[in-house]
């Protein structure tokens, strides 16, 4: 078997591709950049330039399913710019990979793309499922509601397509938690503002073997990627600071502080998602990390 994934070396996507080739699977994946070209057997790397149009249609031979992981990090400070690269990091590399195949009548059958939880607008009495249809009025619900239609498109290409809304990725390697943790090692954590605001979290590897349960399952429709239980940001922050043996002194951050520092990308500290994972696990998926303090015990001890 050999899967075409984009985003292939980010944080996600390595952790996808380890498990791919523990698996036994063979993966291509498209890069921007000619230096990160790899051709071994089972991991060949192709060049694309979505915003020229450029592919290397070869990307495809052997393919009949697609892991969608491009977009542009959202954990940079949202210029007017900035903001259409997250947009676009999305969209038009959907637009391109769909052009492709129609263009060259191939024979892939399937897409799981990423999505965001982004989608659900904040609320601290809300318990998400995937049908609630309410999109966020914020920048991140109208980028993930453009995605997942980017997305969809694959639909009349004939492909099964299947849309993972992922929480707050848990990983050592990169993401959230080392930021997190950074300040609460020299004695400094503090929730933020209320500290009430749900995180809906996952296990980086528990997100990466529900992508290719999804694609072994043939997984169609739209499913959250968080695990069975959410917690509010005092509990993550406690929870950080209880398996690093660290006191927590300080009192809560203050949004306006936040918002002075980071500008309009503050709401990722302070939005308020309590997501449910009911429909995968409904689906036979069963999370290996379903509850935080285990789950940071493993990533940080």
């Amino acid at each position: 078997m050999r899967v075409l994934i984009t985003g292939a070396t980010g944080l996600v996507g390595k952790e996808i591709t380890r498990l791919c080739h523990e698996k036994g699977i063979a993966v291509n994946y498209l890069t921007t950049s000619k230096s990160k070209l790899q051709s071994d057997n089972n991991y060949k790397g192709f060049y694309w330039n979505p915003k020229a149009g450029e592919i290397d249609k070869s990307c495809f031979e052997g393919v009949d399913t697609i892991i969608n992981l491009v977009g542009a990090s959202i954990s940079k400070r949202w210029t007017d710019t900035y903001k259409k690269e997250i947009l676009e990091s999305r969209t038009l590399t959907a637009r391109l990979l769909k052009k492709t195949i129609d263009e060259n009548s191939l024979a892939v059958k399937q897409i799981v793309s990423a999505s965001a939880i982004g989608i659900y607008p904040s609320s601290l009495v809300n318990y998400y499922e995937e049908d609630f249809n309410t999109v966020s009025d914020t920048f991140l619900g109208e980028v993930v509601e453009q995605w997942e239609a980017a997305v969809d498109d694959f639909k009349s290409s004939g492909l099964d397509v299947c849309k993972i809304r992922i929480g707050l990725v848990l990983s050592e390697k990169g993401g959230a938690l080392p930021e997190i943790v950074r300040p609460i090692k020299f004695g400094a954590g503090a929730a933020f503002g209320s500290g009430e605001q749900w995180q809906s979290w996952i296990h980086i590897n528990d997100l990466a073997q529900l992508f290719l349960y999804a694609v072994n399952q043939s997984l169609i429709g739209v499913y959250n990627a968080v695990a069975p239980n959410p917690v509010n940001n005092t509990e993550l922050t406690k929870a950080s600071a209880r398996v690093l043996s660290r006191p927590l002194i300080l009192p809560n951050i203050p949004k306006f502080a936040m918002k002075f520092a980071l500008g309009e990308m503050h709401i990722l500290l302070f939005e308020s998602q309590r997501v449910s994972s009911l429909k995968i696990e409904q689906e036979g998926f069963e999370f290996k990390f379903p509850n935080l303090e285990p789950t940071l015990q493993d990533l940080l001890s």
